[in-house]
């Protein structure tokens, strides 16, 4: 499913960006759709550099106080997916590009993106061959054993000695 998205967006994206550049070149004008563009290309990269350096001091400082920085990762790989859309000619592009580096607009992306991953993340374990293994509700190892006998704590533990003979 993700590679026909992947395929669709590859194919789809650049037609629809050529069209709506055309629509906005008809409406104002050729050379101001270009300096609409280089404009738009400045002031992504002045706020893919300043919200850059803000992720980056707050990873650190995450970091510094021994805590997972989970937040402040997500933030810095919207700010780069943010960054790569916003120096990509097109408006469309922008339009997501701003979206993720925004500071007011970054937590939904983050939301999105936090779905996305655990979806994704869900059903590669199901696929996986340690599936049978894996249980959301009790982790990994799930309620059995490998030999498909109940884990300890859960049933009832009887307690012998191994003899070789």
């Amino acid at each position: 499913m993700v590679r026909i998205g992947l395929f669709l967006a590859f194919l789809v994206v650049p037609v629809l960006e050529i069209w709506f550049l055309i629509q906005v070149g008809s409406v104002i004008g050729g050379w101001e759709t270009v300096a609409l563009l280089i404009a738009d290309s400045i002031l992504g990269s002045w706020l893919l550099r300043r919200e850059g350096r803000r992720a980056w001091a707050a990873l650190r400082m995450a970091i510094e106080s021994g805590r997972m920085p989970d937040r402040e990762l997500a933030d810095g790989a919207l700010i780069v997916a943010g960054g790569a859309l916003l120096l990509t000619p097109g408006f469309l592009s922008d339009v997501f590009g701003f979206f993720m580096i925004l500071p007011v607009t970054r937590p939904i992306a983050r939301r999105w993106l936090s779905w996305f991953l655990g979806r994704r993340v869900r059903s590669l374990a199901a696929r996986s061959p340690y599936a049978p293994l894996f249980d959301e509700t009790a982790g990994f190892g799930g309620a059995e054993d490998f030999a498909g006998r109940p884990r300890a704590g859960r049933g009832r533990v009887v307690h012998g000695e191994v003899i070789d003979d």
